[in-house]
């Protein structure tokens, strides 16, 4: 038997003003799709922002729906909405902030595995990293130089 340890390296900022100019900027365009999210049934909004390495911004925020298994994630929309409008264009990094309704949210949501898994599965199309960061409505922002960070043994079509 054999143990192993899986670690890596996040870094946090305490707001969102700690960041370069750029991850600033993204984070902002994350927080204007935040507000126009369709969450009427989790009051839980999400917006999310992609930068491309062509210098495109794409823009996606939770859509819900009453039959719950049918609504997507920010993430999951800005990153395919990349996908199909600038197809072969890599990725270079993703904003992701998260609100409640009910509450102020000052903890970052990290993606849900179902986002995780898409993200990685553009890191590994790609062949290079895409950086993340998280943060809630205020308060610190996370940031990893990878999805593999976060989805640590990620299942890719290497396993097919």
């Amino acid at each position: 038997m054999q143990k192993q340890n899986v670690t890596f390296e996040l870094t946090i900022f305490d707001s969102i003003e700690e960041l370069s100019k750029e991850d600033a900027g993204l984070m902002l365009v994350a927080v204007a799709a935040r507000k126009d999210a369709y969450a009427p049934y989790s009051n839980f909004q999400v917006g999310a922002a992609v930068l491309l390495e062509n210098g495109e911004i794409v823009i996606g925020n939770n859509q819900e729906n009453a039959s719950y298994p049918s609504g997507l994630c920010a993430e999951r929309v800005a990153i395919f909405y990349a996908g199909a409008k600038y197809p072969g264009v890599a990725v270079k990094a993703i904003a992701i902030t998260a609100t409640s309704i009910n509450y102020q949210l000052t903890n970052p949501a990290a993606p849900c595995g179902n986002c995780r898994q898409a993200i990685s599965e553009y890191e590994v199309k790609q062949k290079k990293p895409i950086e993340l960061m998280m943060m809630g409505e205020k308060g610190k922002v996370f940031k990893c130089n990878s999805m593999a960070d976060i989805l640590p043994l990620g299942f890719d079509s290497s396993f097919l």
